[in-house]
């Protein structure tokens, strides 16, 4: 019986790893993400600036 409490104990410390590896990768997508959505909205601000307006 221990053996199978320490095998359970295992997979789940297994398991939070996975999932705070997968959470971190996540966090670093998104931001990311955020990143590129906010160059592409500056970009066209800009190109709106320049561009006048009838």
């Amino acid at each position: 019986m221990p053996k199978q409490t320490k095998q359970a104990g295992m997979n789940q410390a297994q398991q939070q790893a996975a999932q705070t590896t997968a959470t971190e990768f996540a966090s670093e997508t998104n931001v990311s993400e955020v990143r590129r959505q906010n160059q592409q909205s500056a970009a066209k601000s800009a190109q709106q600036t320049q561009q006048p307006t009838e």
